[in-house]
């Protein structure tokens, strides 16, 4: 069933659990994740990245997105993982999205909160979900430490102000992970975790949830992340998978490529609690 983000998120913040978001880019990566779902009768946040217009346009990411949420009998949530552009968001809310990002964290706070108002504003009439994030998650082949990151930690003060300006659902966090992979495992600054779930009634976000380590992830559920973004792992399975397959015909490496990255769901479904 096709829901917004709310509605899996709130829930899972009560029962201090993770739901997994992994990013789709073809109708084979959609199906792969909401059968794991189904299977496990657990809800999920699919997700589509203006990253991936190139690969999928809006209108069809919407059109799969859908297809396979309204057929799901477990909670399915459309959602969009950072939009950048303010144009591009509101179009994939008009095309049926149920839950948007909108990541305008590199920008100055007072730019931040300007256009997550904006969104929230156009959004909430339509009854969809809103995330932004405060702080920023960092990317690259680096190992994450306070020596070398480009990641800025989330200020609980900063965040407090921003919920109360912006009106925003959900908030995306930085506490130490970063996007892609990594040289070894993050350390993770599990202190600011609790202090932000304490000071904040919406639910708390982590981005970069690949490669960041079981125990790292376990933890964060446990202490306040009620959702976990993950991609790299996931692809990284799909393609082990086609290795290990040694196969030259294409349908056979599609279907090797689809098992590799449910099991690496699977996986983090557990591990998420």
């Amino acid at each position: 069933m096709l829901v917004t983000g709310n509605e899996i998120l709130y829930d899972a913040r009560r029962r201090q659990v993770a739901v997994p978001s992994p990013d789709y880019f073809d109708q084979q990566s959609v199906r792969a994740y909401i059968e794991v779902a189904q299977s496990l009768n657990k809800p999920i946040i699919i997700a589509y990245s203006e990253a991936f217009e190139e690969y999928l346009s809006i209108e069809e990411a919407a059109l799969l997105g859908k297809f396979y949420a309204e057929r799901a009998s477990v909670p399915v949530a459309l959602h969009v993982d950072h939009g950048y552009s303010i144009e591009f968001i509101q179009r994939c809310i008009d095309e049926g999205f149920t839950s948007v990002m909108i990541d305008a964290s590199m920008e100055s706070f007072e730019e931040n909160v300007r256009r997550t108002k904006e969104v929230v504003a156009y959004a909430h009439k339509r009854h969809v979900s809103v995330e932004a994030e405060i702080g920023h998650v960092g990317s690259g082949m680096n190992y994450e430490s306070q020596e070398e990151t480009d990641s800025v930690y989330t200020e609980v003060s900063a965040a407090t102000q921003f919920v109360e300006q912006t009106g925003v659902d959900s908030l995306a966090v930085s506490i130490g992970t970063a996007h892609g992979k990594y040289k070894g495992i993050p350390v993770l600054h599990f202190e600011r975790l609790r202090e932000l779930r304490k000071a904040l009634s919406i639910p708390l976000v982590l981005h970069g949830g690949s490669s960041t380590g079981d125990e790292n992830l376990k933890k964060c559920a446990s202490c306040g992340i009620s959702k976990i973004n993950l991609f790299t792992d996931i692809v990284t399975g799909g393609s082990e998978a086609i290795k290990q397959s040694q196969s030259d015909d294409l349908l056979t490496i599609w279907k090797e490529a689809c098992c590799g990255m449910k099991e690496v769901l699977y996986h983090y479904y557990q591990v998420f609690g």
